[in-house]
């Protein structure tokens, strides 16, 4: 309970945007991609996807790891695993940590010049995934990468990159992630999406400040309720009345730390995914699922109550070769279980993946 307890204090979830930069990492960068054609026929105009490197590209372009990101999070979702000695080694390996449609840092909603608010065109996590795909092929003439690694929602386009591109990569590192969005999962978004446009101050998207009671009820339906556990409150709140300043304060720290079109659209994206719609797999998700060529590791949180750990163990069971894994067993910390703030669940994490990635580049001698 004491582990349960320094998570709980630590306030910091999956779902919630990582730190800003500090001096000594590198700065985002912005590739632009034009016109990004969506599955839906549409496009985002003058698109711009935002990703920063660690590392170094070797001759063969053989070193390459792709990082995707959870709903909200930025390019810093998994610092805690960068590092030297840590599983995703800029000694080793080219780490390329990139930014989701509508989290700010990509073309977005809130920084769309010709498609600005409620005029964003609706985008799909393939579509996520192919705005990846172009800055690999395109800005760096990758065509194969060691990995795709990526947690909750980034766990959803590293198997949806399985799917869509069974030969780009060697293996899958997904962290509680879905194949298919349950229903539970939709009615947890969609209470918090009407949390913000219920809101008179929302305005039909056309707030000039955020909307803040949408935003403090949307913090509290995502970030406190669903990321979290039960246990979690109980470990940290021994009096069960002293979460409510708690939850006042996450609140106020939210009202400016992420744009509340961007989380209606990328909540849209979220809720309606199912790797069975790609195209060809006529919306089977299980035979769609076979067709991942990759070494794929799935993570799951015990109790995670956003991503219910139910779906990815089913959907696993789908993929050849699988190895399927909870996150710490014996702790309870549902989806925040991949979210960075736990010392045991951060000293898993790293040691489960590096064993992993050791294992599928043969201790790194595949990369030379």
């Amino acid at each position: 309970m004491k582990r349960i307890a320094h998570l709980a204090a630590a306030g910091l979830l999956l779902s919630w945007p990582a730190l800003a930069h500090t001096p000594q990492q590198p700065p985002h960068q912005l590739y632009a991609e034009g016109d990004l054609k969506l599955e839906s026929g549409e496009a985002i105009r003058d698109f711009s996807i935002s990703y920063v490197t660690h590392g170094t590209l070797n001759a063969r372009k053989s070193n390459a790891i792709l990082m995707v990101t959870a709903i909200s999070g930025n390019h810093h979702r998994i610092d805690f695993m960068i590092g030297p000695g840590k599983p995703l080694d800029p000694d080793k390996y080219f780490i390329i940590c990139t930014d989701a449609i509508a989290n700010g840092f990509s073309t977005s909603p809130s920084n769309s010049k010709m498609q600005p608010a409620m005029s964003f065109p609706k985008f799909t996590i393939r579509d996520m995934v192919e705005s990846q795909y172009r800055l690999l092929k395109e800005k760096f003439g990758i065509d194969h990468v060691v990995a795709v690694i990526g947690p909750s929602m980034g766990g959803m386009q590293t198997l949806q990159w399985g799917v869509s591109h069974p030969d780009f990569m060697d293996a899958l590192v997904a962290m509680v992630p879905l194949a298919k969005t349950p229903g539970w999962t939709v009615a947890v978004l969609e209470a918090s999406r009407k949390a913000i446009m219920n809101d008179a101050a929302w305005n039909n998207g056309n707030y000039e400040s955020p909307p803040e009671k949408g935003v403090r009820l949307w913090r509290d339906i995502l970030n406190l309720l669903a990321a979290r556990t039960p246990d979690m409150y109980s470990a940290q709140f021994k009096n069960g009345m002293d979460a409510l300043p708690w939850m006042e304060a996450q609140e106020t720290a939210a009202l400016k730390a992420f744009d509340a079109n961007d989380w209606i659209y990328q909540t849209w994206a979220y809720q309606a995914h199912d790797v069975g719609l790609t195209p060809g797999f006529n919306g089977d998700t299980a035979k769609a699922l076979a067709s991942i060529k990759a070494r794929t590791l799935i993570l799951t949180g015990t109790k995670d109550l956003l991503n219910p750990e139910f779906e990815p163990i089913e959907a696993g069971k789908n993929i050849a070769g699988v190895k399927m894994m909870t996150i710490s067993p014996g702790t309870v910390t549902g989806h925040a279980s991949a979210g960075g703030a736990g010392a045991a669940d951060v000293e898993f994490l790293n040691r489960e993946t590096g064993a992993f990635l050791d294992a599928v580049t043969d201790g790194g001698k595949t990369l030379n």
